[in-house]
């Protein structure tokens, strides 16, 4: 499959790319700054900017899905979207935020007094762009929350999947890392399961 991840030299989406690559996938990795993105024979590394519509649709072009793990506070759905359908692309799965979910029914996570100031742009700027994807009937969507803490640890290929409710492991701790985050993103692409919908991976 040829996959285009978008923000490729990131946390988050380096790891999808290494994941990738690992199954043996093409993969597309855009980035502002596409020196960064080590060279493989499987993978074209193209500049582009989310926030210029005309130029990003170039770079998804002959993409099969792709993969938008950019911070929420630097664009929106809206900036993204038609970029996608510019260049042909049906599937978009999107590297979500933990702030979403849900602790109690119709009460979120970023609703808790307690939920950390410094996160909470970017959480509510996520829950933005989940909401904007809910209402889109073109594309196939799909939006993988990680747990409340989300951190570079070991592949292990152990983890819980969810729906729409934070998953908190025995020791009341809710956490993924970045790798076994990436190992439930493209089983999902894959074989998708979420399609129009919003999942949560959790140990």
């Amino acid at each position: 499959m040829n996959i285009a991840i978008i923000g490729a030299s990131g946390n988050v989406g380096s790891r999808i790319l290494e994941e990738a690559l690992r199954r043996g996938h093409q993969v597309i990795a855009i980035a502002r700054d596409a020196g960064k993105i080590a060279p493989h024979d499987k993978v074209i590394a193209r500049n582009a900017d989310v926030l210029d519509s005309a130029a990003l649709a170039g770079a998804l072009a002959g993409a099969e899905v792709v993969v938008s793990s950019g911070r929420f506070v630097n664009f929106k759905a809206s900036d993204l979207l038609p970029a996608v359908k510019q260049a042909g692309v049906k599937r978009l799965a999107v590297v979500g935020g933990a702030g979403s979910l849900e602790i109690a029914p119709g009460k979120a996570l970023i609703d808790l007094p307690e939920f950390p100031a410094e996160y909470k742009a970017e959480a509510s700027a996520g829950r933005d762009f989940l909401n904007h994807l809910r209402a889109e009937k073109e594309l196939d969507w799909t939006f993988l929350s990680p747990s409340a803490l989300f951190i570079a640890g070991e592949r292990t290929g152990k983890f819980r999947l969810g729906t729409d409710e934070l998953l908190t492991a025995a020791d009341g701790k809710s956490w993924i890392s970045y790798e076994d985050y990436a190992i439930a993103l493209l089983d999902e692409i894959e074989q998708p399961r979420h399609v129009r919908a919003r999942f949560t991976v959790g140990y």
